[in-house]
């Protein structure tokens, strides 16, 4: 039996189809239930695509698969492929620690040495906070000033986990680039939750006490997003903003398989053998030729995978054609209990 936690709009939509088209056996379940473990008890595996935005999650899917894992049973995503999810400085630790190629990064968890640091470095730097999607939280640092500011805040009152009035501009410059009624009535959508946050958003935790810096590495137009599923692996190029720095989120997408440098491949699949993830989405850029881990995720926008032709293999075999990213999950999750 394979239980599945459903959110509508997530990876448990196709992983729900897999299991009707090919007669698995399954039954939908609820995390947030007090009784999840006796939920669990005829079932062999536990797939739950939970959110960075999701306060509820935050507080105990990590703890959860743990547990279920000493039960015996398989989870997607296990605790090796979900313990660092949306937290830049977890990643940090683990990927220095590895001696991957991680783009330098400096954490700091009080005031002084930060600031002290600060006087002494050569702009420009990229802050971050720990967690965000689609270049959310992340600010280009241009002098000393700027970076003293965001430490005194960092170690003052801190930091919403999501910034309205970006989110705002966010959807006016979606509305420029895609002029789409669709994208018109984001706009309007956007102009209340300006007003009016939505409830997760005023039940993220703050950010605070701590301060997260990246070097910024220039003179890349793009960056390079693998995900790598198992043993397969597909790639996306992203264009940088116009007159900004940052590709994430920027759905200007390239989804040629001859512009993904094949360097970004194989380093990908040996990340993920080596640590052991079932599914991870790494972000490159390139310095000196060579590319730079800046982050990883489990999760992420399945709908921007749709228009990619086809896939590689670890071997780096190209097999064109459509293909259904959930459903490499559900496959690997189910041949590991077999």
């Amino acid at each position: 039996m394979l239980a599945i936690h459903h959110r509508q709009d997530s990876f448990s939509d196709k992983w729900i189809e897999y299991c009707r088209v090919n007669n698995v056996k399954y039954k939908l379940v609820d995390c947030y239930d007090s009784d999840i473990i006796t939920q669990l008890e005829d079932c062999k595996v536990l797939m739950w695509h939970w959110a960075h935005y999701d306060y509820k999650a935050l507080l105990f899917a990590r703890q959860l698969t743990y547990s279920i894992e000493l039960m015996g049973k398989k989870v997607f995503p296990n605790s090796n492929t979900c313990w660092h999810f949306d937290d830049k400085v977890g990643q940090k630790y683990l990927l220095e620690a590895i001696g991957a190629p991680l783009v330098p990064s400096f954490v700091f968890y009080d005031k002084k040495s930060a600031l002290e640091w600060a006087e002494g470095v050569i702009y420009p730097k990229v802050f971050k906070l720990r967690g965000g999607a689609g270049a959310q939280n992340v600010k280009m640092v241009g002098n000393k000033n700027k970076a003293i500011t965001l430490i005194n805040k960092s170690f003052g009152k801190g930091f919403k986990a999501r910034d309205r009035i970006y989110a705002f501009k966010e959807r006016v410059w979606q509305f420029k680039r895609d002029k789409t009624f669709s994208s018109f009535l984001n706009i309007s959508r956007g102009l209340a939750r300006f007003f009016v946050a939505a409830k997760h958003e005023r039940l993220l935790p703050i950010d605070r006490n701590y301060a997260y810096f990246q070097e910024f590495i220039s003179d890349n137009d793009s960056d390079i997003r693998v995900v790598v599923i198992g043993k397969r692996a597909f790639a996306i190029k992203r264009m940088v903003r116009e007159g900004d720095f940052r590709a994430s989120g920027s759905g200007n997408i390239i989804y040629s398989p001859g512009e993904i440098p094949l360097e970004c491949l194989r380093l990908a699949f040996e990340l993920s053998a080596r640590l052991d993830f079932q599914c991870a989405a790494y972000d490159f850029v390139f310095h000196n030729c060579k590319p730079l881990l800046i982050e990883v995720s489990y999760g992420f926008n399945q709908n921007g995978y749709l228009d990619c032709p086809g896939y590689w293999d670890d071997e780096l075999n190209w097999y064109e054609g459509m293909f259904c990213p959930e459903w490499f999950m559900i496959e690997d999750t189910l041949r590991s209990v077999k």
